[in-house]
């Protein structure tokens, strides 16, 4: 157990830092740490990064570094898409998922890296359609592989909408929070139906943890130059994705 605290700091301090990375991070730790199956730690980790993204979120909002705007047009479609994605992860192998979702890190990376950062918002050439179809994809993908999504969702606000990248993850956290709650039900629905129980002591453990890990990420993004955070998380990417193929294939 204690080697998942540990885990649940490293899972706070990406979403903190990064307002991504919980995720693919909280799965290895109930994979290889508390040695839960893959598919109940698939959909164990949307409550944990849920909870840790709703507190971690807070510090944002009272410095008014999230786009409200954004968060419903984007949020929204990516709930449904969510749900459908949930749905269709329930039917494949896990391992094919964390492959999938793997690979999709990575492309997000390079053009993360390639992008010149946005020191203020840019919100007045916000494409409504673009974004919503942009929120529907990433909730279909994300729920697929049972994430929260913020490696994608905080490239799709900085590339798309034109937020800056403190902006951005701010208002990922949030997007992440109400995607992760209706991905989760859907998991919980299937696997209840299949007589499969739910570790809430771990949860509520990997939750605490998390929460103590997000407050450190947040402190310490706010020190980093817009530009190093965006090459960071790029660089952040390319490793959490290159570890997942080898952790599949293995």
């Amino acid at each position: 157990m204690l080697f998942a605290m540990i885990g649940a700091l490293i899972v706070g301090a990406s979403l903190g830092l990064f307002g991504s990375g919980g995720s693919i991070l909280t799965v290895p730790v109930l994979m290889y740490l508390v040695n839960m199956p893959a598919d109940l730690a698939i959909a164990s980790s949307l409550l944990i990064v849920a909870g840790i993204s709703l507190f971690g979120s807070i510090s944002y909002i009272r410095r008014k570094s999230v786009s409200w705007k954004h968060l419903w047009v984007f949020g929204i479609p990516g709930m449904i898409g969510t749900y459908g994605g949930a749905w269709l992860g329930t039917l494949v192998d896990s391992r094919w998922q964390l492959l999938v979702f793997s690979l999709l890190m990575i492309v997000a990376a390079v053009f993360m890296w390639r992008s010149k950062p946005a020191e203020h918002g840019n919100t007045q050439t916000l494409n409504y359609t673009k974004v919503m179809f942009e929120g529907l994809t990433v909730g279909v993908i994300t729920g697929f592989v049972g994430v929260g999504g913020g490696f994608l969702i905080v490239p799709a606000l900085v590339l798309l909408a034109g937020l800056s990248m403190p902006v951005a993850i701010g208002t990922s956290l949030l997007i992440i929070v109400i995607k992760s709650v209706v991905g989760f039900f859907k998991y919980y629905a299937v696997m209840s139906s299949q007589n499969i129980t739910f570790d809430w002591f771990v949860i509520g453990i990997m939750i605490a943890g998390g929460v103590l890990g997000s407050v450190f990420g947040a402190q310490l993004g706010r020190s980093i130059a817009t530009d190093k955070l965006q090459k960071g998380f790029a660089v952040f990417l390319v490793g959490m994705g290159l570890f997942v193929i080898i952790k599949s294939v293995l």
